[in-house]
């Protein structure tokens, strides 16, 4: 079986610690066995990792989150690549072209897909890879997972059985789906033995595969990268799950949570504080979580969460953080914190002026043995001033050594690149007239291809 993660998300519901770059997936106010900071994508892929399935795994997602991805769990990692950001569907039937047409997988594998972030316990997996043999057992077309209630809900979706009575493989048969209910109607569904829709689910990869030819899509994975602006945002459910009438369902009886938002995520954060400041012992409930280099001091406030980033500043009331979604809808803005798979950044800076001109500071970390890319810029130039660390840097095929206290100019059109010798820090400042990820013209990316670009001054 192969296990496929979603990893997608705006980036608004655990603002201002997440952004569209680094969703919440990515935020690392978990803690792992070890004691370390952890996210909820590192705590899911050591979880696979120790339950003997990341193997066989892959993760799905956008360009924007790749390098997110590649710094959390390394280069050595699975994606699947969309070219744009759709809806589950569409990303789903791209995976399925992957599978197929890259990693050579047999229609008749089966494929479970699941979010990148369920908060669970160990057994949640061993659920997970039970889906095969439901699969193989039923003959239903699709095997879903739903979590047993623990009480009625009014946050989840949900799934009715069409009896209570389990088969010997104890999976059942699926009548039909029941979005968000009122409270009385959930206290109904959990009599009738429904369960949590957790966003779990395995097909053969065959059966997918049919659908995508049914709607004359390719079955390449390139070919359908090229296409894909073309396919429709919806989700999966609703163009295939609630239109398929051979379904079943495994329940799950563990622990089962979504993270989503504030108060459901502090409260399974091992510290009250996380970052620089000071809650007083008067201030019951209270979670603060900075991530700037200024102290944040609360003093007597109660259940509050209070959370600091480079993007921003939020007070909410525990029980109101979920309206943080739509509170922030018209709400855009440049990330001012980003992960890359070299390091970190920090916007420290942002200016435009009246006459059209940007000038854009950042204070960059780059670890030990990383590298940025080979690139230039024909609508910015660049000057760093080295705080910390040695490096190797390509200018104009160029070989030169840095170190703290040195600073480097990099006009407009030049070709550049650095190697981290020691873990390194640098101050950038960028001015142009268009300040924009597309004006990075990446040439190569491996430190071994840049060299063959240099020649050693």
């Amino acid at each position: 079986m192969k296990l496929v993660l979603l990893s997608g998300g705006s980036g608004k519901r655990l603002w201002p610690l997440s952004n569209d770059s680094r969703s919440k997936q990515f935020l690392k106010v978990l803690e792992s066995p070890a004691g370390e900071p952890e996210s909820m994508v590192q705590r899911v892929w050591r979880q696979l990792q120790e339950a003997g399935m990341a193997d066989s795994s892959y993760l799905a997602t956008g360009r924007g989150q790749v390098e997110m991805i590649q710094s959390q769990l390394g280069g050595a990692v699975p994606i699947i690549v969309e070219p744009e950001r759709r809806d589950t569907f569409p990303a789903i039937a791209l995976t399925a072209a992957y599978l197929y047409s890259v990693a050579g997988v047999s229609p008749k594998e089966t494929v479970a897909i699941l979010p990148v972030d369920p908060y669970v316990e160990a057994a949640f997996f061993d659920t997970v890879a039970k889906l095969e043999t439901t699969m193989e057992e039923s003959g239903a077309n699709l095997a879903l997972m739903g979590v047993v209630p623990e009480y009625p809900s009014e946050k989840y979706g949900y799934i009715i059985p069409t009896t209570d009575e389990a088969a010997e493989g104890g999976y059942m048969q699926v009548s039909h789906f029941q979005e968000k209910p009122g409270r009385a109607q959930a206290e109904q569904l959990m009599e009738r033995k429904a369960l949590w829709n957790c966003g779990v689910f395995a097909f053969r990869l065959g059966y997918l595969l049919d659908i995508l030819q049914r709607k004359g899509l390719p079955l390449n994975y390139e070919e359908l990268q090229k296409q894909y602006k073309l396919l429709a945002s919806i989700s999966f459910d609703y163009e295939v799950v609630e239109k398929e009438e051979n379904i079943v369902v495994q329940p799950y009886a563990g622990f089962w949570k979504d993270l989503g938002t504030w108060n459901t995520l502090t409260e399974e954060m091992n510290k009250s504080q996380v970052g620089k400041g000071v809650v007083t012992e008067d201030s019951e409930g209270t979670c603060l979580i900075n991530e700037l280099d200024i102290p944040v001091t609360v003093i007597g406030a109660k259940d509050l969460i209070i959370a600091a980033s480079p993007d921003g500043i939020l007070v909410t009331h525990k029980a109101e953080s979920p309206r943080i979604k739509e509170v922030l809808k018209s709400f855009d803005q440049r990330p001012m914190y980003e992960e890359r798979r070299w390091g970190h950044y920090k916007v420290i800076d942002y200016v435009k002026y009246d006459e059209g001109n940007e000038v854009l500071t950042k204070r960059i970390f780059i670890g030990e043995g990383k590298n940025i890319s080979y690139q230039m810029h024909h609508k910015r130039s660049e000057i760093w001033t080295f705080v910390s660390g040695e490096a190797s840097i390509v200018l104009n095929e160029k070989m030169h050594h840095v170190k703290a206290g040195d600073v480097v100019r990099i006009p407009e059109g030049t070709k550049h690149a650095i190697l981290a010798l020691t873990d390194v820090e640098f101050i950038e400042v960028q001015t142009g007239s268009e300040l924009v990820e597309e004006d990075n013209i990446r040439i190569t990316l491996d430190w071994e291809d840049i060299t063959l670009h240099q020649f050693i001054s």
